[in-house]
């Protein structure tokens, strides 16, 4: 996967699908201790064969998370371990934690979650880690206290000004802008929001002004509705950044068809087969995004080395991710995939996924 120089300071991470075969009650309210954390790695332990991988993403049948689906079960079958995908059909703030009890009552010895909240799945999520299972983040964290490690798509602040970048050049740094988000409680959403923010106090951004933050809930028909609202409230509007593989395919479609095709630009996070078809008729110039498959496949090789002693997610701890190479455990658990990758009219028939 070729990189663009302007990005090459960004790093990544991604996954899921099937819904849960049964739920048991919702037990948020309830503090369980967290595993032991003193335990040390042993990064010459084997990979343990048959461990039982569970993926969790913030919704199912999100292509985003689909695509990471793939390379995580890819992963799973590399190591001899068994892999299944469970998750809620909506993005709500709880909806993830029936499953995350019931993934724990089938005594799996991973659980990969995308988290919906930062803070509503953190008791199930101590409550799995007291019972011994492995809980990594992926795409967005969880608190630290839920979890052993979080694979990061991309560096949050890097990111989130380089999206702001990307659009103040097609703006030449002048005019309002938009931001559709996902969900308003989406963890890596919000931080990229701040950077995003912080970006454009910069004096070279004098002249844009952000005049709102949407969101559509990782939902197509209400990003689309979204983004309608938004160039009806203001119709300068300029740009819009859209750092969700949903809301960027949505607001894109509504542009391509409206009297804004060409007038207002539109940047985000998308996949090259979502977004084909946006750029090579000039509704979308350019986009980013890290491989999502890679994302889900390095969340799982941390699941396994995790099961297997070989980490315990402390900082400088290194593990071996298969076709990935080598990776190395950062200030507080996170673990970077790599730089992102930016599309546009001239490399995006170079990728499929």
């Amino acid at each position: 996967m070729s990189f663009i120089p302007k990005i090459a300071a960004l790093a990544a991470a991604g996954l899921v699908l099937t819904a849960c075969g049964g739920t048991t009650k919702d037990d948020t309210k309830t503090e369980a201790p967290v595993a032991n954390t003193s335990a040390t790695a042993d990064a010459g332990a084997p990979l343990k064969e048959g461990l039982k991988i569970a993926f969790l993403p913030k919704q199912i049948n999100n292509p985003y998370f689909t695509i990471a689906d793939k390379g995580g079960a890819e992963a799973v079958t590399a190591f001899k371990g068994e892999s299944k995908e469970v998750g809620p059909s909506d993005a709500s703030a709880s909806s993830q934690v029936s499953y995350i009890n019931t993934l724990t009552q089938q005594k799996q010895d991973v659980i990969v979650i995308s988290a919906n909240d930062s803070n509503a799945v953190v008791p199930a999520l101590k409550t799995a880690r007291a019972a011994g299972i492995k809980v990594v983040t992926y795409d967005s964290d969880a608190a630290p206290e839920g979890r052993d490690v979080f694979i990061n798509q991309a560096s949050p602040e890097d990111l989130g000004r380089t999206e702001v970048q990307v659009l103040a050049k097609q703006l030449d740094y002048k005019g309002k802008i938009a931001v559709l988000s996902a969900t308003p409680n989406a963890t890596n959403q919000n931080t990229w929001i701040d950077f995003m923010k912080d970006e454009l106090k910069k004096p070279e951004y004098k002249d844009m002004e952000l005049v709102k933050v949407a969101y559509g809930n990782d939902e197509d028909q209400k990003s689309f509705t979204e983004t309608q609202g938004l160039l009806k409230s203001y119709p300068d509007l300029k740009g819009i950044i859209s750092p969700t593989t949903v809301g960027i395919s949505a607001a894109a479609r509504y542009l391509s068809g409206s009297q804004y095709k060409g007038k207002v630009a539109l940047t985000g996070l998308g996949t090259p087969n979502q977004m084909r078809k946006f750029v090579k008729d000039g509704t979308v110039k350019e986009f980013e995004l890290w491989n999502p498959a890679d994302l889900g496949y390095l969340a799982a090789y941390a699941g396994g080395a995790l099961a297997s002693g070989q980490i315990t997610g402390k900082e400088g701890e290194k593990f071996t991710a298969g076709k990935l190479g080598e990776k190395t455990i950062g200030k507080d658990g996170v673990v970077l995939l790599g730089p992102p990758t930016v599309f546009n009219a001239d490399n995006i028939d170079s990728f499929d996924f």
